[in-house]
């Protein structure tokens, strides 16, 4: 296995070596320079190498892999020449849609996405029509092998999409299989955001010993572009503060994480209550609600779109303009995850995360195995809200007076002016108060003051508490304390062991305690 670290520097796709094709494709979907991934892993499987990429959601590896693997296929033989795999429906259908868009000026080439909760004779007859690259879960690709309905004997190219994740879920053996199945020589690439130990040793079993590995450095996990910010407030105000926020903020299109199944379907009902267009994505739906929530969120039906970690899997909407967790995630690299659904594509993205009491300390974690900044901010006051609201309708009202005929409603303004004694700026602030809405909902500003207020009091009493308790003998027990942990005098050796992150059943790293 061999690595390559290139110089940082801006490539575009025209300096490549792409087909012209591609880059009119490209040049249309609006990509300009290549992400760090593309620009490592986009040579190595152009010349037909083996590859390993390490690399987070949001950095581009759905190019990384598709371009080479769109100018790579011949659309004149009509077997299947590129396989895919990838953890969840949601994430193949996904990756099937943006390697279309890259083969659209091939004329012949089919992409075609399998999965589980379809039903197999209608992919069966697809099939039977001939795609070149087919895009599926494990398990649904094995379904096809075993009926025959996928032939793995002309495959130049297999890639293992979000490795990490398939392999959490279960799909080693699948994986496996498939790979001891393809008869020819062939192309294998494994992209994943982390490497635990059953990752290298597939690496080893079914890659070549010059496979080349490319990593994206951590400084680049989070997009510099998001915007991250935390709020300690109350557990009880939480949907007040997410209100706020999207109503100062008033972003097109949001996605909101929660821990569990329950507070987001709660949550969920709480927004759809105070009037804003929210619908909930996690494991109880059914793909055919999955598919219809998603189909909302990216036409613009829904406009908040709550999700669990595990739901949102796949997930790949560009112009999400601002995430909120609703939860700190239980494990760090969700974070990450999280807030790398927005700020896509060179466009700039916020992250809000609500932080109740002692989750300040993961916030701190976060910060540090991330190597970013959370920067602490406190909830838009009401009358910021206002000022906000009101700015948008005034912004929309400026336009259409502008740019439109309004000849007909100034006559009727003027009629009601003369009926009722009322002035033209009477009407204005009445139209601007009625579209700005209610305001029954608002918690006092106070609430959340008082709040930060007797939670920095708390954490100063903890803190010094804390210091007292280090700095005092009286913190050790020395019945219980081995001869190694003593100096030569009887003194107990400095240093502790300080709080660090733990390792889970899956080898991720998760908030732990002093181990």
């Amino acid at each position: 296995m061999s690595g390559i670290q290139n110089e940082e520097m801006d490539i575009k796709y025209e300096e490549a070596g792409l087909d012209e094709r591609i880059l009119k494709a490209v040049s249309e979907i609006g990509y300009e320079v290549m992400t760090p991934i593309q620009r490592e892993a986009i040579p190595v499987m152009l010349d037909g190498c083996d590859l390993i990429g390490q690399a987070q959601t949001g950095t581009g590896k759905t190019a990384a892999f598709g371009i080479p693997i769109v100018q790579n296929t011949d659309a004149g033989e009509e077997s299947t020449q590129a396989l895919i795999l990838c953890p969840t429906r949601e994430l193949a259908i996904q990756a099937a849609e943006e390697i279309r868009k890259y083969a659209k000026y091939y004329s012949g080439l089919r992409v075609l996405p399998i999965y589980g909760g379809q039903d197999i004779t209608k992919q069966i007859r697809s099939l039977r029509g001939n795609a070149q690259i087919v895009v599926g879960t494990p398990g649904r690709v094995m379904d096809h092998i075993r009926r025959h309905t996928i032939r793995l004997d002309s495959v130049s190219t297999i890639v293992l999409d979000e490795a990490d994740e398939m392999l959490d879920m279960g799909f080693r053996e699948d994986i496996e299989t498939i790979l001891k199945d393809i008869p020819r020589e062939h192309q294998t690439a494994l992209f994943s955001a982390t490497m635990p130990k059953p990752i290298l040793q597939i690496t080893r079993d079914y890659q070549k010993s010059d496979a080349v590995f490319v990593k994206i450095p951590a400084k680049e996990l989070t997009i510099p572009l998001v915007k991250q910010y935390f709020y300690e407030i109350p557990k009880g105000m939480k949907v007040d503060a997410v209100s706020r926020l999207l109503d100062y903020y008033n972003p097109k299109r949001t996605l909101i994480f929660t821990n569990t199944k329950r507070m987001a379907d709660e949550l969920s009902e709480a927004l759809i209550g105070r009037g804003y267009f929210a619908d909930t994505l996690h494991g109880d739906l059914s793909q055919q609600q999955r598919d219809h929530v998603m189909n909302g969120f990216r036409n613009g039906g829904t406009e908040i779109l709550i999700a669990t970690d595990v739901a949102a899997r796949g997930i790949d909407v560009d112009d999400v303009e601002a995430v909120i967790n609703y939860d700190v995630p239980e494990d760090i690299e969700y974070y990450v995850h999280r807030i790398g659904r927005t700020g896509r594509a060179g466009r700039k993205g916020r992250a809000f995360t609500l932080v109740v009491g002692r989750e300040i300390y993961k916030i701190r974690d976060i910060e540090r195995f991330c190597h970013t900044r959370i920067e602490s901010r406190h909830i838009p006051s009401s009358k910021d809200v206002k000022a906000s609201k009101a700015e948008s309708v005034l912004d929309t009202v400026t336009d259409i007076a502008e740019h439109d005929d309004l000849s007909d409603m100034i006559s009727l303004i003027e009629s009601r002016m003369f009926d009722r004694e009322l002035t033209s700026l009477d009407i204005a602030a009445a139209f601007l108060k009625k579209a700005m809405g209610s305001d029954d909902n608002e918690v006092s500003d106070a609430d959340f003051i008082t709040y930060r207020a007797k939670d920095r009091k708390s954490r100063k009493k903890d803190y010094a508490e804390r210091d007292r308790r280090r700095k005092s003998g009286s913190v050790y027990d020395k019945k219980r304390i081995r001869s190694k942990d003593l100096n030569a005098d009887g003194t107990v050796k400095t240093g502790r062991k300080k709080p660090g992150f733990g390792f889970g059943r899956k080898g991720k790293q998760s908030f732990g305690k002093d181990r």
